[in-house]
C-alpha cells in the first residue's frame, strides 16, 4: 500500500485527537500558539501544567493575562513577529502567578511568512543542572557521613570525660565555680546532641522499601504541625487522588516533609502579618524525569511530585544555591543540618529535591519514584 500523503496524515484523527495534538501532547515541554491581539489559541498538555491552568481556561486568555506585563516572553513574541523569524533566548525568568518563577529556554517562531500567529516553545532550564545539584548534595552528605563517624569516635568519648570531670569538680566547688561547671556540662551536652544529629548521616544502610501513601504522610505531618509549631497557620491541600503508592520508608518520608513544613512555618514567622500565613501541600503526576537509583544500575521514573509552598519571606538569593549543603542556614540558632538530612533521605529514595524561592512564595519540590509494576495514572 502506498504511503499516505503528509497532509492526510496530519489531519487524520486517532482516539478523537488529531495527529498534531498527539505529537504536541507527547512533548514534555510547554508549547503554545499566540494569535491576534496576543490571544492564546493553542496549548499542549505540558503548557497546561506549566501555567497551572487547563487548555480551556488558557484559550480564554491573552498571554498578558497569564504572565506579568513586563515578562520577557511578551517582548520575544513581539520580536519574532516584527522580524518574521524565530527568536531564541536562554535562561529567561518566566514567572506565572500560579507557579512562580522558572528559568526557561524560550523560542518564539512565526507559523509562516507574514503570519502573525506565533508558536512559543518553553523548555525548563537545566534538568541536567538539577541532577548535578543532587549529586553535589549527595556528595556533601557523604562528606558529612565520614565526618560524623570521626566525630563519634574522636569527640563523643572525650566529651564524656570532660562532663564527668566537671561533675566531680562541682561537688567541692564554691557557688560561683558551680555556675562555671554547670556551663561546662550544658555546653558538652549541646555538642553531644549536635554530634548525635550528624551521626544520622553515617547510616549507609539501604532503606527498606514498602508502598507508602504519600497523602497519608502529608496528613500526618499537617496534624503534627497544627498541634505544635504551626498553630495559627492556614493549611491548604491540593492532591491528585490517582497517585500510586511511593516505594519507601514511611517514617523517613514523614521526617522529610516535617522538616520542610517546619522550615515553612519558621519562614512565615518572619513574613506575612499574623493570621495571614499559609502552607500549601500539593501532589501531581509529572512524567518524563528519570534518575539512577543509589546503589544499583537501575533507572527509574520520578513522576510523583510533592510540593510544600509557603508565603513567608523567602530564601536569600546568595543562600539558595547552597541550601541543601550541611551547616548552611538562615536561622539565627539553626545548625544547618535539617535540609541536608532532607536531601540525603530524598536521595536515598532515588528522588530529587529543589527549591524555588521569591518573597512571599517559596516552593520545595520533591520528585519521587513509583512502583515499577504499577500503571501510570
Amino acid at each position: 500500500m502506498p504511503n499516505k500523503p503528509v497532509q492526510e496524515l496530519t489531519t487524520s484523527c486517532l482516539d478523537g485527537q488529531s495527529l498534531q495534538d498527539l505529537v504536541l501532547n507527547a512533548i514534555s515541554n510547554a508549547v503554545i500558539v499566540i494569535g491576534e491581539a496576543n490571544h492564546i489559541i493553542y496549548a499542549n498538555q505540558a503548557a497546561e501544567h506549566f501555567f497551572g491552568m487547563s487548555a480551556t481556561s488558557l484559550l480564554k486568555n491573552r498571554i498578558e493575562d497569564v504572565v506579568p506585563g513586563d515578562s520577557p516572553l511578551i517582548s520575544l513574541i513581539a520580536q519574532s513577529r516584527s522580524g518574521g523569524a524565530a527568536v531564541s533566548e536562554y535562561e529567561v525568568d518566566i514567572g506565572t502567578p500560579r507557579t512562580g518563577v522558572h528559568l526557561m529556554d524560550v523560542q518564539a517562531s512565526p507559523l509562516g511568512e507574514g503570519d502573525q500567529r506565533c508558536l512559543v516553545h518553553l523548555q525548563e532550564r537545566g534538568m541536567a543542572q538539577k541532577m548535578d545539584k543532587q549529586l553535589i548534595h549527595r556528595g556533601a552528605a557523604r562528606s558529612v557521613s565520614a565526618m560524623s563517624a570521626i566525630l563519634a569516635h574522636e569527640i563523643k568519648n572525650p566529651l564524656a570525660g570532660i562532663r564527668g570531670a566537671a561533675q566531680l569538680i562541682e561537688q567541692n566547688a564554691s557557688a560561683a565555680d558551680r555556675t562555671l561547671t554547670q556551663l561546662i556540662c550544658e555546653e558538652t551536652d549541646r555538642i553531644r546532641k549536635l554530634v548525635d544529629r550528624m551521626e544520622i548521616f553515617g547510616d549507609s544502610r539501604r532503606i527498606e522499601r514498602h508502598p507508602v501513601n504519600i497523602h497519608q504522610v502529608l496528613d500526618h505531618v499537617r496534624r503534627i504541625a497544627e498541634a505544635s509549631f504551626a498553630k495559627g497557620i492556614r493549611f491548604t491541600e491540593t492532591y491528585d487522588p490517582s497517585l500510586p503508592p511511593i516505594p519507601g520508608d514511611r517514617d523517613q518520608l514523614i521526617q522529610v516533609f516535617l522538616n520542610l513544613t517546619k522550615n515553612a512555618a519558621d519562614a512565615i514567622a518572619d513574613g506575612p502579618a499574623p493570621g495571614e500565613g499559609e502552607i500549601a501541600f500539593s501532589t501531581s503526576y509529572r512524567p518524563g524525569v528519570r534518575l539512577s537509583v543509589p546503589g544499583s544500575g537501575e533507572r527509574i521514573g520520578l513522576p510523583l511530585e510533592v510540593r510544600v509552598r509557603d508565603n513567608g519571606g523567602g530564601v536569600p538569593k546568595d543562600i539558595e544555591p547552597y541550601l541543601f549543603d550541611p551547616f548552611v542556614t538562615t536561622k539565627r540558632n539553626g545548625t544547618g543540618l535539617g535540609l541536608a538530612l532532607v536531601a540525603k533521605i530524598v536521595g536515598d529514595h532515588g528522588g530529587v529535591i529543589e527549591c524555588m524561592s521569591e518573597p512571599r512564595r517559596t516552593v520545595f519540590r520533591v520528585l519521587l519514584p513509583w512502583q515499577a509494576d504499577q500503571k501510570a495514572p
